[in-house]
């Protein structure tokens, strides 16, 4: 292994950060979390997509101006550090931390209902444990390596998603591979109106629908390993209006246009059951080794970016230094091989509870995801006001609607956050939220701040 100091390697091109940041968008959120956001909010759930769509490219643009001013492997976690201070940035990278290892959790347990399709028989957690070694491994491999399989897996996704929405237009304007449905656009207005469930369902939708962009933030991190961040991070973090659309809403109204939402269930992904109910068998079987591809996708991304929060804390002192060790490819090994060990509670509460595993999970990591997007915009909205206007005017990438979008979003964020507390079923995940802010403030006091050297002591050495 490299010394401790080593740094990590820029092995990650154009391609692979634009693929990564498409892929970060298109996982377990919208093949398996949509099922539950659609049973909540029925067709109005394609608004609720928007405006949470709309609210991440403001909190995406404020990270890409950071990010391409000042491309570090801490990426928003430094940032908060500089311009909100070090508990800030302290709290802000392990809640990332914590983030990327719950929504891990969410993606493992998906991974383990797809390969119930066809194993039914096969208990959940077998699954769970055999994929946390498997992309632990290719995680060990050099950055390149993980470039190009998070490549691979987008391109699978991205094919997929356009041939469905391709087939279920198809099957709107000429009606073949019908069975019991009847496919038709007005599915999405004419039982009980777009806004089926009442305007409480459509706000409590938020909670699914925002867990559905966790992970888009991965883009900053990339910037400590991309070759050239100033022109990177721009090119993919402009692509997010056009994907939220054609990938979310586009291809949730052809799912709802298809069959009534409201025998879309949650005992698998959506899209596989559509088209089992239309009676295509095998394509059924191709779209679940495609869920299954995205729920790989997005392990292998959290595994990746919470290893480097935790390199980029170990370099500033707010993590163990054991953090900091590289491989000789590049690679922060410890922290993948933390990452994996700690999956493996996964593995346990899908032996305890796999029927409700899901639904705790994606709330928990909803309030980090949230959390994190909060403290970005708070970091940037200070680094801004600090500027002056000659350095405001020379920035390379610019946030647009300053400072009303961004007031905006945080506005929306402390919203959702307020949706979790009034809906039983995710009122845990703000419990357990606040408990682990808490937990890090007293970590931060009792490990991480300096401890003031008494006046005697500082005389006695200053003389010594």
């Amino acid at each position: 292994m490299k010394d401790t100091a080593a740094a990590l390697t820029r092995g990650l091109t154009a391609r692979h950060i634009r693929f990564i940041a498409l892929g970060s968008a298109i996982g377990t959120g919208l093949f398996y979390g949509s099922a539950e956001a659609i049973n909540r909010a029925g067709p109005s759930v394609l608004l609720a997509y928007l405006i949470g769509g709309a609210a991440i490219y403001i909190v995406l643009r404020a990270l890409g101006e950071m990010a391409v001013s000042n491309p570090v492997s801490g990426s928003f976690g430094e940032y908060a550090s500089k311009h909100l201070g070090p508990l800030a940035g302290f709290m802000t990278g392990w809640t990332y931390t914590f983030e990327m290892i719950v929504v891990c959790l969410a993606d493992v347990t998906a991974f383990g209902v797809y390969m119930g399709f066809w194993f039914p028989d096969v208990p959940r957690w077998i699954w769970v444990l055999s994929i946390i070694f498997f992309i632990g491994a290719i995680n060990l491999l050099s950055v390149k390596v993980f470039g190009e399989v998070e490549f691979w897996f987008t391109v699978v996704k991205i094919v997929a998603i356009i041939a469905m929405i391709a087939g279920g237009i198809a099957i709107l304007v000429f009606g073949f591979g019908m069975a019991d449905s009847e496919p038709a656009v007005s599915n999405l207005w004419s039982d009980g109106g777009f806004f089926a469930t009442g305007f409480g369902g459509f706000i409590s939708c938020f909670a699914i629908v925002m867990f559905a962009f966790g992970g888009t933030e991965i883009i900053g991190i990339t910037a400590g390993e991309a070759e050239n961040p100033e022109r990177t991070i721009p090119r993919a973090i402009n692509t997010v209006p056009v994907r939220i659309i054609l990938f979310y809403v586009l291809t949730l109204a052809v799912i709802m246009a298809i069959n009534p939402w409201q025998s879309i269930g949650s005992e698998g992904s959506p899209f596989v059951q559509i088209f089992q109910g239309l009676g295509i068998g095998p394509a059924a079987t191709v779209l679940n080794i495609v869920v299954i591809t995205a729920a790989l996708s997005a392990i292998n991304s959290d595994i990746f970016g919470a290893g480097r929060m935790m390199f980029g804390m170990a370099q500033r002192g707010q993590a163990p230094a054991v953090m900091k060790q590289v491989s000789r490819n590049g690679v922060p090994w410890m922290t993948v091989v933390i990452m994996s060990v700690t999956l493996l509670v996964g593995v346990l509460l899908n032996y305890l509870i796999p029927d409700k595993v899901f639904l705790v999970i994606a709330s928990i990591a909803t309030f980090a995801t949230i959390f994190v997007w909060l403290m970005i915009l708070l970091s940037h909205y200070r680094s801004r006001k600090q500027m002056s206007p000659a350095e405001a005017a020379a920035l390379k990438f610019p946030v647009p609607f300053w400072p009303y979008g961004q007031l905006i979003a945080i506005g929306f964020l402390v919203f959702v956050i307020a949706v979790l507390a009034f809906d039983a079923d995710t009122r845990v995940a703000l419990i357990v939220g606040v408990g682990w802010l808490a937990l890090l403030a007293l970590a931060y006091r009792r490990w991480v701040r300096p401890v003031p050297v008494p006046q005697e002591t500082a005389a006695a050495i200053s003389t010594s």
